[in-house]
């Protein structure tokens, strides 16, 4: 090692007083110590939190320096013994304190220390951590006996973390690089959307950011378990899986002391937007800022996110992932009840099917189900309502869900139901009467989808939670939890759990002799109108004739439906066996003012009954994509020195949109959010603006210009040979007045009254997503290329089975950070 720097980060001088060197002279003197910070980070893959403090990885040992003033250390004379303490009640027999000799032997299971001779004065110590040492702070004291006199000192605190790099951890993940993503990686993706069409939104999940670490450790100090018995829970903080119960509790689940609070009704004029958070970081400060306070508001991606961080912060890998089309809140875990009238508009009820649903999974071998391996754990922040109250998933393995096994962990039966569920239609008659409709009807869980490790793109894991639909194994582990869900299943043969389960879905559409499915003419962008393709088809040989209704209505993300904004009624004659296309258009001005911040709609056609009392259903949900928008680099940007970036953007609308805001955040360019007001943007305009930052950190990133379509390019990483740099991400954003206004609802149309904030007829979401990863590379060699616009055209132009996917994948390559949200023209409400 070089000789120890006066400007060293973590040196304590501690010379003894003159005194007390006159009386014990002989005595061994300790001049100071240095706990190799810088060293200790390299080894333990901790550099990334900085070097100023001392943070390692259990399983693994650490070295520091005993610097000595009088002479040189001897074994005969000097014995050391070191003490490690964590929490506030530190106790042995708990595993949160540990005493031991400097020499003794190693063993992995225990505390541990030898040491060498570094020079004539100076004793190197390898201090080992055991495997399954509980994570946490820890002081670091010193006994040394020299020469029959004893002196205690203060050595100075570091950090333990979980060891994924460690065989014996059971966070322990043999992949270097899933340990780079899901442990070092601080930018990732929230996939969202529709199963369709499946688009992304860039995290900063920060782990490694100044103080995010001591947030984290208040975050377990402040859950129930630390309050109630703190010696107790800083003893169970060696395990993962407790880890993970207590954070999944406090992420929204703590009645005081959650970080975040759910939008009542979905209200979120009396917080933040969920969509518009873009990383951890400054969710997690102020809620240590505002003393514990929840943070409002979020929503299950922003949740699923704060879960990664904190796990990743810990040393537990983590990753975010999506599951579309999925049933939170039904009454029986595998039927969801919906409701529509005759129009085709879906009633409220308390059954919902969400477009899509985020949750975290964790990688580690879990001792309370006798695990010999690590392996992904199911971990849903997201509360549920219970008759016991708000309670949260997990941790669950996610192949118990895959094999049906719902009985190994207790929330299985709703985890498998969410993932496996179908739902049934019904039509209603009025005064509580309904009648079951002639539909097509698909499993919950589709399309579940995570960020690849190393790129941007988006990784398809469904079959890791369920086999392929119709497959044997699929019906083994159906039938299976079936029997473990319901008892009245329990000895029951499969024909009649297949019997039963048939009488309460829907018949198909093939039984009317009729089929119908809705599928896009266009790729509308937010001001174009939506045009669809309605085919219907006659497997008969008579002539059918039916009359339908059709509507449009706007949809939340977590199946709430909005108002009904468009419908029609059509006469329909289908002679033998033929094929008719019926081009159905939404015009923009009747949906411009009622979509919510998803940008979902609905399209529903429905039937009137025929004789047989048959009603017919077919329903498309329908993604509405915001406006491209271009980003380039202007200079030849280096460490520390200014740099500029042009970002180009259009409002395509007829009204002008007013009162602009640009909001620039950067992860190592700049320090805090800055705003920008930028005034009116004119009708069928376009307009660009210069936003300057400064390079001022040292990150690990993948850089790029992203936001491809499907067959997005690998990642570019580069290094600059002069300063050695990656650099982090720019993120800019768009927002508009009314996102600070304050209300809490309105009266719609019809005088009931709405409890959520709508987009009105201006108010576009040019949530244009926009991340911009640059690297090294790109810096030294010229200004990046400008990003290319979002492209929907592939997905409906192959055949019917690729229409019938069409969208899939088509904006998951790039992270999303830009959100244009303009305020709405003169003489024009906000919320309808």
């Amino acid at each position: 090692m070089a000789a120890r720097s006066a400007d060293a980060f973590c040196i304590a001088h501690m010379p003894f007083s003159s005194s007390a060197r006159q009386h014990l002279q002989g005595a061994l003197e300790v001049e100071s110590v240095d706990l190799n910070c810088l060293q200790n980070s390299n080894n333990h893959n901790t550099q990334c939190f900085g070097a100023n403090k001392l943070i390692v990885r259990r399983g693994q040992a650490f070295a520091f320096y005993l610097h000595f003033q009088n002479r040189a250390w001897d074994d005969d004379k000097d014995k050391i013994t070191f003490t490690v303490e964590t929490g506030i009640k530190p106790c042995e027999s708990l595993g949160t304190k540990s005493t031991f000799p400097l020499g003794g032997c190693t063993d992995q299971s225990l505390w541990s220390a030898c040491y060498k001779h570094h020079d004539e004065k100076c004793l190197s110590i390898n201090l080992l951590l055991p495997v399954n040492a509980c994570v946490g702070c820890y002081l670091l004291n010193m006994c040394l006996v020299s020469c029959d006199h004893t002196h205690s000192q203060h050595l100075g605190e570091f950090y333990v973390l979980f060891n994924p790099w460690c065989s014996d951890d059971s966070v322990y993940l043999d992949n270097q690089a899933h340990r780079e993503e899901y442990i070092l990686n601080e930018h990732g993706i929230v996939f969202q959307g529709l199963s369709k069409h499946i688009t992304s939104h860039a995290w900063h999940f920060g782990q490694f950011q100044d103080d995010i670490l001591e947030i984290c450790l208040k975050i377990l100090d402040s859950s129930t378990n630390f309050l109630r018995d703190p010696g107790m829970d800083c003893s169970c903080r060696n395990d993962p899986a407790y880890i993970c119960r207590v954070l999944n509790n406090m992420i929204c689940c703590h009645k005081k002391k959650s970080i975040m609070k759910l939008p009542p009704n979905n209200n979120y004029l009396q917080g933040v937007n969920p969509l518009m958070w873009n990383g951890s970081v400054p969710i997690l400060r102020q809620w240590h800022h505002n003393k514990c306070k929840p943070v409002k508001y979020g929503h299950c991606g922003t949740l699923a996110a704060l879960m990664c961080s904190v796990m990743r912060c810990l040393g537990i890998p983590s990753r975010v992932v999506t599951g579309f089309y999925c049933s939170l809140n039904a009454a029986d875990p595998l039927i969801v009840q919906e409701v529509f009238d005759f129009t085709g508009k879906t009633v409220n009820g308390k059954e919902h099917i969400w477009r899509y649903h985020c949750w975290n999974e964790s990688w580690m071998a879990r001792k309370d189900i006798n695990q010999s391996g690590a392996d992904w754990q199911y971990l849903d922040p997201t509360p549920i309502e219970t008759s016991k109250g708000s309670v949260c998933s997990g941790p669950i393995w996610v192949k118990s869900i895959r094999e049906g096994d719902v009985d190994t962990d207790s929330d299985g039966p709703h985890v498998f139901g969410l993932l496996n569920a179908r739902n049934t239609a019904w039509v209603s008659q009025g005064r509580g009467k309904k009648i079951k409709l002639h539909c097509e009807t698909w499993p919950c869980g589709q399309c579940i989808s995570t960020k690849s490790a190393g790129s941007d793109l988006r990784e398809d894991i469904t079959d890791a939670y369920k086999y392929e639909l119709g497959s044997m194994q699929e019906k083994k582990a159906f039938y299976k939890a079936c029997r473990k869900i319901n008892s009245r299943y329990l000895n029951a043969p499969n024909s009649e759990i297949d019997k039963d389960l048939a009488s309460q879905r829907n018949k198909g559409l093939k039984d009317t002799g009729i089929t119908m499915k809705f599928k896009m003419a266009n790729c509308p962008f937010y001001g174009q109108d939506v045009q669809m393709n309605w085919v219907l088809k006659n497997l008969c040989n008579e002539a059918k004739d039916r009359k339908f209704n059709l509507c449009a209505q706007a949809m939340m993300y977590n199946g709430y439906s909005l108002d009904q904004f468009w419908k029609d009624s059509v006469h329909v004659t289908l002679g033998p066996k033929e094929v008719k296309t019926i081009l159905i258009t939404i015009p923009y001005d009747d949906y411009g003012s009622y979509l919510c911040d998803h940008n979902i709609m609905r399209v529903v056609a429905v039937s009137m009954p025929e004789r047989k009392g048959e009603v017919m259903m077919g329903e498309r949900d329908v993604l509405i994509d915001s406006l491209p928008v271009k980003i380039q680099i202007l200079d030849h940007p280096r460490m520390n020195a200014p740099c500029s970036a042009e970002v180009i953007f259009s409002n395509p609308l007829k009204e002008d949109l007013k009162s602009c805001m640009l909001h620039l955040e950067g992860y190592g360019l700049i320090g805090e959010p800055t705003a920008t007001e930028l005034g009116t943007l004119p009708a069928n305009h376009m307009a660009q603006t210069c936003v300057e930052f400064t390079l001022y950190r040292k990150v690990q990133a993948l850089l790029r210009a992203s936001h491809p379509p499907s067959h997005a390019r690998p990642a570019i990483s580069s290094s600059d040979d002069e300063e050695d740099v990656n650099f982090s991400v720019i993120i800019l954003k768009w927002l508009d007045a009314l996102e600070r206004a304050k209300g809490a609802s309105t009266q719609s149309k019809s005088g009931s009254k709405r409890v959520w904030p709508v987009r009105a007829a201006s108010k576009m979401a040019f949530r244009m997503e926009v991340l911009r990863h640059l690297s090294a590379l790109e810096f030294l060699t010229g200004p990046a290329a400008a990003m290319p616009s979002t492209s929907h055209e592939e997905a409906d132009a192959e055949d019917d089975t690729v229409l019938e996917a069409e969208g899939e994948g088509i904006v998951e390559g790039g992270p999303v950070a830009m959100a244009v949200e303009p305020t709405m023209p003169e003489g024009k409400s906000a919320l309808p």
